[in-house]
């Protein structure tokens, strides 16, 4: 898949710089030619030879050589590439791709190019979940940016979360589905998943038995029609798919913000089960048991309506695709509701305890349009999400 193209890699600076080597060898083993370019810090980590023996070509660390300035250099090696990867991306090089600076070679190619890029953020667990790093990825996303990773893991400073620059591995599949063509190639396209828990007190929450399995499969099979996808997943049971962009969020009210942050889009499709109500006197503190056999009042309040909000506002994808599961009634139901949200599609699944499918392998749904219902039948998830796929893509053109 990767055969003929050329991925210009940058090595940011951070111990995890050393997995930059093994993506290299992963990308030529693939066929593919690799241009490494190795910032000031990263030169703290990796050598320039060990990146130019394994790459077998030369490795551009400066700004102004005269031999390639002559030639605008920065410029045709921004352009001769089909992808520009950052592994690791450090804060400082989000910062800068974030603002638009270019105060060395790295930063002036990333903001020299016409090509996609992808990073593979990687920094301190308070670096990442600082304001200004969260304000700057979600700048990035918004202008095209894939990204890998980071993961949560122990980290070289002895803290554990969030920040792990992601395997070579992953980030290799990430650049196979970046440079895959497809039917969707060139478009966005945003995917909610998963459930939503909304807290009572710190150590407890209101939930609903979604697994994430369809969201998750229709993700897949988007990126692998070639779209970039935005997988904006609550607390799943399953691992989110490779080479999407992940955003993971726990109530409903953040997966609202994360929606809103992801477009614009060209397609949406709203797999998640988002919980309808929030406890609005949830406990800063664990409720406990007074002995007067009286259970705490709890009261609700209305969650966000992401999906009438997507259909609705002033972003709206060219396709809003919802999810109805319902216990009774199943296409009377979900055709109330596509109008009512707004939207263009719904796909609506009776998930009543007989069928097994709420949190099982295998879904039954009716695709609910304005030219009426289409009963489909009953098929693996995964199937379930190469048929939707295709259908995006077709609506699409």
């Amino acid at each position: 898949m990767l055969i003929g193209k050329r991925i210009l890699l940058i090595t940011g600076g951070g111990i995890a710089a050393y997995k930059s080597l093994e993506l290299i060898r992963l990308l030529r083993k693939a066929g593919a030619a690799v241009t490494p370019v190795l910032t000031r810090a990263g030169a703290e980590f990796v050598t320039p030879l060990s990146l130019s023996a394994l790459a077998g070509e030369r490795v551009y660390q400066e700004l102004f050589d005269l031999t390639d300035e002559a030639e605008m250099g920065h410029i045709q090696l921004s352009r001769s590439a089909d992808l520009l990867v950052v592994a690791p991306a450090t804060a400082d090089l989000m910062a800068k791709m974030a603002t638009g600076r270019a105060d060395d070679l790295a930063s002036t190619l990333l903001l020299a190019t016409d090509k996609r890029v992808l990073i593979a953020p990687a920094m301190n667990l308070r670096m990442w979940t600082h304001p200004a790093t969260q304000r700057n990825l979600a700048q990035l996303r918004q202008d095209g940016v894939l990204i890998s990773g980071p993961d949560a893991g122990e980290m070289a400073c002895g803290e554990f979360g969030p920040g792990r620059l992601a395997e070579p591995a992953e980030i290799f599949r990430a650049i196979e589905a970046a440079l895959t063509d497809g039917p969707l190639k060139g478009r966005h396209v945003l995917v909610t998943s998963g459930p939503t828990h909304e807290p009572i007190d710190p150590v407890r929450y209101i939930a609903n038995r979604s697994s994430g399995a369809q969201g998750t499969a229709i993700a897949a099979a988007l990126r692998d029609l070639g779209a970039r996808v935005t997988f904006v997943t609550g607390p799943a049971s399953l691992a989110p798919p490779e080479g999407v962009d992940v955003v993971r969020v726990e109530t409903a009210a953040e997966m609202a913000d994360a929606v809103q942050a992801a477009l614009p889009a060209d397609a949406a499709v709203m797999a998640a089960a988002v919980a309808d109500w929030r406890v609005a006197n949830a406990g800063a503190q664990k409720m406990k048991k007074d002995g007067s056999g009286q259970a705490p009042a709890l009261l609700f309040a209305e969650n966000p309506d992401i999906l009438a909000r997507v259909s609705k506002g002033a972003n709206r994808p060219q396709l809003v695709v919802g999810f109805a599961a319902e216990t009774e009634t199943v296409v009377a139901h979900a055709t109330a509701k596509r109008l009512r949200k707004g939207c263009d599609w719904i796909l609506a699944n009776d998930v009543s305890p007989a069928t097994g499918i709420m949190g099982g392998t295998e879904n039954a749904v009716v695709l609910i349009s304005e030219a009426g219902a289409e009963t489909w039948p009953r098929m693996a998830k995964a199937e379930v999400a190469r048929q939707l796929a295709a259908r995006i893509a077709a609506a699409l053109g």
